[in-house]
């Protein structure tokens, strides 16, 4: 199996609140909206897209209760420490629950968390080292 992910489905409980979230809040752009699952404009990576969670816990074999931190961490890594602190306020403005406010990074980097209306937990950073980032944009 190679170190890649063909797409990312996020299991939510309310598909409306979700995509209005993602499309007013941060102007992400759907690709399909088959009711029961949207997908949206990926730009070459890969394809991010929502579920119901309870249907898709069922898709998967397991149950859809959970809390707490799944041990998941969507990151977003960004060109310079000012769009960090763009998205950070575009995803405070939708919605999010800002978990660490931008600012500098232990290892050196510049980085701030926040959580979308269902808890997934996304990582936006900076680093000014090394030429191979994985740029989101």
């Amino acid at each position: 199996m190679k170190a890649h992910v063909s797409s990312i489905l996020l299991g939510v409980r309310d598909m409306e609140r979700a995509k209005r979230f993602y499309t007013d809040g941060l102007g992400w752009k759907v690709k399909n909206d088959w009711g029961i699952s949207v997908f949206f404009e990926s730009d070459g990576a890969s394809p991010v897209g929502f579920y119901r969670r309870d249907g898709l816990a069922e898709q998967v074999g397991t149950s859809p209760e959970g809390s707490g931190f799944s041990g998941l961490v969507l990151t977003y890594v960004v060109r310079s420490e000012a769009r960090v602190d763009e998205v950070m306020a575009e995803a405070g403005k939708a919605g999010a629950t800002i978990l660490k406010p931008a600012g500098a990074l232990p290892w050196g980097g510049y980085g701030g968390t926040f959580a979308d209306p269902d808890g997934y937990i996304w990582s936006l950073g900076y680093s000014a080292q090394g030429a191979d980032q994985p740029y989101a944009e």
